[in-house]
C-alpha cells in the first residue's frame, strides 16, 4: 500500500496563512496564562499604546522584539504571560473631541462634562479596535483574556489607592509651581508631551536704566513681552564688567517698577551682554533663581495665552500680539538697542501644536525626592533593575538624581478625576487656591471626612482636574495584575521579568514605574529593562510626524507579509539597543530588505516541500533520530546543534539581531544550498537503503528543529510547515508555539569536522563561481585541478571529492601538491630534452628492429600477420590523435609533459603540470583551483563578451569621472546625488578591474 505523502502548495501565500493562524491561536487561547501551572514565570506587560492610535513602525518594531522573547521563553517551558492593553491618552482624546466640537460650533463647557465623557467613551469604543486589531495582524502572542485599559474599573481602583496612600504619607501635595502650560488645550502638560523645535527667531536688546540715574544695563531676550513680569536683572558675580553693580536697582521700563541687580553663577557671561532679565513666573531657570534670591513672582499670563492685568496697558492682548506692541513701545521710549536674527529652540506642545508657556499655577504635585532616593537604593545596592545595554544604567541614574517634583494634575475631563473634594462652602461656593479639601477613596468617604471637619452643612465639589496619564501608566506593571488586591496573578507574575521599551521614555515612564513600584510594592516592577533603538528611515533619519518620513508597517505587511516585516525589523538590529535602518523606496512603496525576508520565507517553503516529498509520507517522529555516519550527515547535525547553542545564547543575552542573522545563514546556506543538494542522490529509490534512510531521518530531524528555532521570529510560516511536516490531526492539532525549544546535544558538535567541511564547501563555491565567470553551461562537466601545499588539506579534499564532483559538476578532479607541481613545471625544458634524447635512441633501436623485421618479413605467415597489425595500429593512431586540431594539440602536450602521481588520490587524467593557457583560476584559502576552458567553452566568444562588458564599464567610469570633475555639478547638485555618483564610480571601477582580470586569464 502506497503511503499518502502530505505536502505543501507549490507557492507560499503569507496572507491566508497568517490570518488563519492568528485566528486559530486566539480562538483556542493558545497564549492564555495559568498562574497555577507552575514553572518559572516569565512576564512582560505591553507598553500600552494610545487607545486612539494606529500602528506605526515603532509599534511594529517593539512588538516584534517582545513577541520574539515571549515565544522563545514559552518554548523554553516557562510559565509565560504577555499582558496586552491600551492607555486612555488624556490629551490626545481631549484634543480630538474639542476639534470635533469646534466644527459643530460648540465648546466642551457648553456640552457639559457628563455629555463630553459620553462622547469620549463612545470614541474609545469605536477606535480602540483599530490599534488592537493592527497588533493582532503582527501575530503577537498576548493573552487577550487579560486585556486591560487604564480607565477600566480595576486600574481606576489602583489609581485611587495609590493617590490616597501617597497623599496620606505626605508625598502628594497641592501647591503653586511653574508648569508647562499649553494655551491651546489650556492644560498643564508633562515634559514628555513637549517637543523642542528649532526656529528662526530674534534676539532683542533693551536698556534698563539705573534708578540712581548713573547709567543703564543692557539685556537680551527672545521673549520681550515677559519683561512686564521681570523682578530682577542678574549678572555673574565673577564678571568684572558688572560685579560693582550688584545690589543696585533698576527702573523697569514701561511699568516703572524698581527691581534689583543680583549676582548668580547660573548666568552665562557669554550670552548676549552678560546681563539677563529675571522673570520667575515665566521661565523655569528664572523660577529657580527667584527661589534662591527670594524674588517676587508676577504672573502676567492668562491660561488662554492672553496677558492679564499685571501687564498694564497690554492686558487682553494675545502673547504674540503683545510681543510686537511691547517692542514698539520700548523703541518709542528709547530703550530698544538692536534686534538680531537668532536661531534657538522653542518648546512646543505635542498635542496643541503651539509654543509652551511656562506658567505659575496651583497644581497637584508628587514630592519626588523620597521616591527617587528609594529607587536609587534599589539600583545602587541591588543593581535593580538591570539595563540592557548596560550604558543606559547611568542615564537612568542621572535622571533620578536630578528629578524635580512631578506635576500630576491636568485641566482636562478625560482621565482619572483627582480624588479630592473641596469644601466650597468655606470659600463662597468657588474653588480657589485657598479652598480646604479632603482626599478620599470615594465620594461617600469624602462626605464623612468633610462633615467631621466642616460640619453637617458643608458643601463639597470634586476637583475638576484629572491626573496625568503617566500617573496611571506608572502603576501599569502591578495594577494590571490586580494590585492593590493580592491576586494569584500578582503573586505569580510580579515582579515582571522584562520591560521592553525605547530609550526616549526612560525618564518619563520607566523611572515613574520604578519609583511608584518601589514605594507601593516594595519591589522593582521588572528584573530587566531592555532598551531598544529606533527604526530609522532609508536615509538613516529618525521617523517623525514633523518630517513626514514615517513608513506605514501595514503597507509593507500587505505587500510582503507579517513574518517578512517582523524578521526584517529584528534581523537589521546589530547589537542590543542599536537603531536599525529600513530600506524603503517611497516612489514604489517597496522595501528591498523586507523583500529579501519574503524571499527567505519562499526559500524555506520550497526546501520544506522538497524534504516532505522525499520522506515517503513519514513524520520525523516516525523516521526516528538519525545515527549519522556519512560525512555530510555528521556535518549538518554538528552545524545544527552549533546553531541551537548560538541562537539560545544570543536570545538569552538580547542579541536578537545576531540570532536572526545566524539562523538565516544556517537555513539558507548550510541546509538549503548545501546539505539538501548533497543528499539528493541518496534519496533516489534505487539508492542504498540504509544510506537513504539516514538521509531522510537527518532531513526530517533538522527541518523540524529549524522550524522550532525560527518560530519566535517567523511564527506563521513555521506553524504552517510544522503542522504539515508532523501531520497534525485537523480536529485537535498540537501547535508549534507550545512545543519545546531545541536543546543542544554537545556530543554531536564537531568543530574540526565543520572546519573541514567549510573547506569543501568553499572549494565547491569557488569552482561554481569560476564556471559562472567563464559562462560554462550548467550541464557541462569540467576538469578541475586543486593545488595545495598542505597535506591535511589534500586529505580533506580527497575525503570529500565525491561531494566536489557532484555539486560542482566536475568530471575529472586532480588534487596535487602545489609546491611539487611548481617544481615539476620549472623542470619541463629539461624533460623535453630528455624526451628528444629518448626519441633518438628509439630511432637507433628502430633501425635494428627493421633489420630483424626484414628477416621476419620473409618468414611465412609471420610477415603477413605483422603487416595487418601495423596497418591497423596506424589507422587507429591517426584517427585518435591526428584528425582534429584539438587531438593534435593534446598529443603534442602529452608528448612534452609528464604526469606526477606523487599522491595516491591523484587521477590518471590529471591536468598537465603548470598552468596551461586558457585556464580560469581561483583561490580558496591556500588552495588554488584551476579549470581549463579548452573544449569546454567557446573561448573567443567568452573573450568578446568580456571585452564588450569592459568597454561599457570603462565608458561608465569615464562619464562619471567627468561629472565629478565638473565643479558645477559637485557644487549645485544635491548631496545625495553627488554621493550616489561617487558610489557608482567606485562600483564601475571595481567592475572594470574584475573584467580585466578575467580577460588576462584568457590571454
Amino acid at each position: 500500500m502506497t503511503a499518502i505523502i502530505p505536502n505543501l502548495p507549490s507557492l507560499y501565500d503569507p496572507f491566508s496563512t497568517e490570518a488563519k493562524w492568528q485566528k486559530f491561536w486566539e480562538e483556542n487561547q493558545v497564549y492564555k496564562a495559568d498562574p497555577n501551572k507552575g514553572g518559572e514565570p516569565y512576564c512582560i506587560v505591553i507598553p500600552p499604546p494610545n487607545v486612539t492610535g494606529s500602528l506605526h513602525m515603532g509599534h511594529a518594531f517593539e512588538s516584534a522584539l517582545i513577541d520574539t522573547l515571549v515565544r522563545y521563553h514559552r518554548m523554553q517551558g516557562r510559565n509565560t504571560l504577555w499582558l496586552p492593553g491600551t492607555d486612555h491618552a488624556s490629551i490626545a482624546v481631549h484634543t480630538m473631541l474639542e476639534r470635533q466640537l469646534k466644527t459643530e460650533g460648540k465648546t466642551r463647557y457648553e456640552l457639559g462634562r457628563e455629555k463630553f465623557l459620553e462622547r469620549a467613551w463612545q470614541w474609545k469604543a469605536e477606535s480602540e479596535g483599530t490599534i488592537l486589531n493592527q497588533l493582532r495582524r503582527l501575530g503577537v502572542s498576548v493573552d487577550w483574556s487579560r486585556e486591560r485599559f487604564t480607565l477600566d474599573e480595576g486600574l481606576s481602583k489602583a489609581v485611587v489607592e495609590a493617590f490616597t496612600r501617597l497623599y496620606e504619607e505626605g508625598l502628594i501635595y497641592r501647591g503653586e509651581y511653574l508648569v508647562n502650560w499649553c494655551p491651546a488645550s489650556q492644560s498643564a502638560v508633562s515634559d514628555v508631551e513637549v517637543e523642542n523645535q528649532e526656529v528662526n527667531g530674534n534676539l532683542w536688546y533693551f536698556r534698563y536704566p539705573l534708578t540712581d540715574g548713573s547709567g543703564f544695563v543692557e539685556v537680551a531676550t527672545t521673549r520681550p513681552e515677559t519683561m512686564l513680569g521681570d523682578t530682577a536683572v542678574a549678572v555673574n558675580p565673577n564678571d568684572d564688567r558688572y560685579k560693582h553693580l550688584i545690589g543696585k536697582t533698576l527702573t523697569l521700563p514701561i511699568l516703572h517698577r524698581e527691581i534689583p541687580i543680583i549676582g548668580d553663577e547660573f548666568v552665562d557671561p557669554t550670552f548676549g551682554t552678560g546681563c539677563v532679565k529675571v522673570t520667575p513666573a515665566h521661565d523655569p531657570n528664572d523660577f529657580d533663581m527667584g527661589k534662591r534670591h527670594n524674588l517676587p513672582l508676577i504672573n502676567i499670563m492668562n491660561k488662554d495665552g492672553t496677558l492679564n492685568a499685571n501687564a498694564g496697558e497690554f492686558q487682553g492682548q494675545d502673547r504674540f500680539v503683545a510681543r510686537k506692541n511691547v517692542v514698539s513701545r520700548l523703541e518709542t521710549d528709547g530703550f530698544l538697542v538692536k534686534i538680531e536674527d537668532y536661531k534657538h529652540t522653542v518648546p512646543y506642545s505635542d498635542r496643541g501644536k503651539v509654543p509652551i508657556e511656562p506658567l505659575l499655577s496651583t497644581q497637584w504635585f508628587v514630592k519626588i525626592r523620597p521616591l527617587a532616593d528609594n529607587t536609587l537604593e534599589f539600583l545602587d545596592q541591588q543593581n535593580s533593575p538591570g539595563f540592557v545595554p548596560q550604558r543606559w544604567t547611568k542615564v537612568y541614574r542621572d535622571w533620578l538624581v536630578k528629578l524635580n517634583d512631578w506635576c500630576i494634575s491636568r485641566q482636562l475631563w478625560w482621565g482619572h478625576q483627582i480624588p479630592a473634594w473641596y469644601a466650597v462652602s468655606e470659600t463662597d461656593g468657588q474653588i480657589t487656591d485657598n479652598t480646604p479639601f479632603v482626599v478620599a477613596k470615594s465620594e461617600t468617604e469624602a462626605w464623612e471626612k468633610a462633615k467631621s471637619q466642616f460640619g453637617q452643612n458643608v458643601n463639597l465639589e470634586q476637583d475638576p482636574d484629572v491626573l496625568d496619564t503617566w500617573f496611571s501608566s506608572g502603576l501599569w506593571p502591578f495594577s494590571t495584575l490586580g494590585w492593590p488586591e493580592q491576586t494569584q496573578d500578582l503573586a505569580t507574575y510580579y515582579p515582571t521579568t522584562t520591560l521592553v521599551t525605547g530609550f526616549d521614555i526612560i525618564f518619563f515612564w520607566v523611572a515613574r514605574m520604578t519609583m511608584m513600584a518601589g514605594r507601593l510594592t516594595g519591589q522593582m516592577p521588572f528584573q530587566t529593562v531592555y532598551i531598544h533603538g529606533l527604526v530609522l528611515d532609508e536615509k538613516g533619519q529618525k521617523m517623525s510626524k514633523t518630517k513626514g518620513n514615517g513608513i506605514d508597517p501595514l503597507l509593507l505587511i500587505d505587500k510582503y507579509g507579517t513574518d517578512a516585516l517582523r524578521y526584517t525589523l529584528i534581523r537589521e538590529v546589530a547589537g542590543a539597543g542599536q537603531d536599525m535602518r529600513l530600506e524603503y523606496d517611497r516612489k514604489k512603496d517597496e522595501s528591498a530588505s523586507v523583500e529579501a525576508s519574503r524571499n527567505f520565507t519562499n526559500k524555506l517553503w520550497n526546501a520544506a516541500r522538497f524534504v516532505m516529498m522525499n520522506l515517503d509520507g513519514q513524520t520525523p517522529q516516525q523516521l526516528g533520530n538519525p545515527v549519522a555516519r556519512e560525512l555530510s550527515d555528521r556535518w549538518i547535525l554538528s552545524r545544527y546543534h552549533q546553531v541551537v547553542k548560538q541562537t539560545t545564547n544570543y536570545i538569552d543575552n538580547y542579541g536578537l539581531g545576531e540570532a536572526a542573522k545566524g539562523l538565516y545563514e544556517f537555513i539558507w546556506g548550510d541546509f538549503c544550498d548545501q546539505y539538501i543538494e548533497l543528499v539528493k542522490s541518496r534519496l533516489q529509490q534505487d539508492a542504498e537503503p540504509a544510506s537513504r534512510r539516514v538521509a531522510q531521518q537527518t532531513l526530517g530531524y533538522v527541518l523540524e528543529g529549524i522550524l522550532k528555532l525560527l518560530h519566535p521570529f517567523m511564527p506563521h510560516i513555521t506553524e504552517e510547515i510544522w503542522q504539515t511536516l508532523t501531520q497534525q490531526p485537523a480536529d485537535s492539532p498540537q501547535t508549534l508555539p507550545l512545543q519545546i525549544y531545541p536543546q543542544v546535544d554537545a556530543n554531536l558538535i564537531d568543530a574540526a569536522l565543520e572546519e573541514q567541511f567549510e573547506l569543501l564547501i568553499g572549494t565547491i563555491r569557488t569552482i561554481r563561481n569560476l564556471r559562472a565567470e567563464a559562462d560554462i553551461k550548467p550541464g557541462v562537466k569540467v576538469t578541475a585541478n586543486l593545488q595545495t601545499e598542505s597535506q591535511k588539506e589534500r586529505e580533506i579534499l580527497t575525503a570529500g571529492q565525491d561531494y566536489i564532483k557532484d555539486l560542482a559538476k566536475v568530471e575529472t578532479l586532480t588534487i596535487t601538491d602545489k609546491q611539487k607541481s611548481e617544481t615539476v613545471a620549472a623542470k619541463k625544458p629539461q624533460r623535453g630534452l630528455k624526451t628528444i634524447g629518448l626519441i633518438i635512441v628509439a630511432i637507433v633501436f628502430g633501425r635494428l628492429g627493421l633489420a630483424v623485421g626484414n628477416d621476419i618479413d620473409h618468414t611465412p605467415i609471420l610477415g603477413t600477420f605483422f603487416e595487418i597489425v601495423g596497418f591497423g595500429y596506424t589507422a587507429w593512431f591517426v584517427s585518435q590523435n591526428l584528425l582534429t586540431a584539438q587531438a593534435r594539440q593534446k598529443l603534442w602536450r602529452g608528448f612534452f609533459s609528464q604526469r606526477e602521481l606523487e599522491q595516491p588520490q591523484e587521477s590518471e587524467n590529471a591536468m598537465p603540470d603548470g598552468k596551461p593557457e586558457n585556464v580560469y583560476a581561483g583561490v580558496i584559502g591556500t588552495i588554488q583551483v584551476l579549470i581549463p576552458l579548452s573544449g569546454v567553452v567557446d573561448i573567443e566568444a567568452v573573450r568578446a563578451k568580456l571585452e564588450k562588458s569592459l568597454s561599457k564599464a570603462e565608458a561608465e567610469v569615464q562619464s562619471l569621472s567627468a561629472r565629478l570633475n565638473n565643479p558645477s555639478f559637485v557644487d549645485r547638485a544635491r548631496t545625495d546625488v553627488v554621493q550616489g555618483a561617487r558610489d557608482a564610480l567606485v562600483e564601475a571601477q571595481k567592475q572594470a578591474e574584475i573584467l580585466r582580470d578575467r580577460l588576462q586569464a584568457l590571454s
